[in-house]
């Protein structure tokens, strides 16, 4: 895609979606947002929230990065964006849901068994940091004739577990966990096949989400 593509799409957009939502937008703009779901994502280019959930506008306050990682609550963490998006869709917009939403063939992940050694890649190799937790747990209880997709698959799948147990280190999305005001779901999308599976706490396992 080049960018005039995005811009003739932008014409597109003016022309058609936007018409069909512009109230909803006026209504967003003189109201606000009240979006009730925090959907946080990888910023993979395959894997769009709203497009995987056919949702309208204002419907998900979504954050994407590397991985889908959540870092640990940290009082010392100068900048901060992703902790900072989920404090204002905790704090502020008051969501009812979290969505932790993993995927196949997750570069991030895939990473996590590599070397990393680029002086232009500082940053990426600090943020894996929070995927090696979900790998050695992999590694500890996968079988040793396992593949290396197969590992990749269930690294992609547990590190969503352990992105939800990180998301239980913020002070008040535990407070609202435990007041039965707030839900944390883990989803594992499927590029190939455009399926979703969800984490089922009960069975500890994911499963086939329709």
């Amino acid at each position: 895609m080049k960018i005039q593509d995005l811009i003739d799409g932008h014409e597109s957009f003016k022309d058609k979606k936007f018409k069909k939502y512009e109230n909803k937008f006026l209504d967003l703009v003189e109201n606000g947002q009240k979006a009730k779901v925090l959907f946080i994502a990888c910023s993979d280019s395959r894997v769009d929230p709203v497009l995987i959930t056919d949702s309208d506008p204002g419907d998900l306050f979504v954050l994407r990065n590397i991985g889908n990682f959540i870092p640990p609550f940290s009082p010392d963490n100068d900048y901060h964006a992703t902790a900072a998006g989920i404090e204002y869709a905790v704090n502020v917009l008051k969501v009812t849901d979290i969505i932790v939403c993993g995927h196949s063939h997750c570069g991030a992940i895939e990473s996590l068994y590599k070397d990393i050694n680029s002086i232009n890649l500082l940053h990426v190799k600090r943020w894996l940091d929070l995927g090696v937790a979900a790998k050695k747990h992999v590694e500890d209880n996968i079988a040793n004739n396992a593949s290396q997709r197969e590992k990749l698959v269930l690294t992609e799948k547990v590190s969503i577990i352990f992105q939800m147990k990180n998301l239980l280190t913020y002070p008040e999305v535990k407070s609202r966990v435990d007041a039965g005001k707030l839900a944390l779901r883990g989803w594992y999308y499927k590029i190939r096949t455009g399926e979703l599976e969800y984490f089922n706490d009960k069975d500890r396992e994911f499963l086939p989400m329709s």
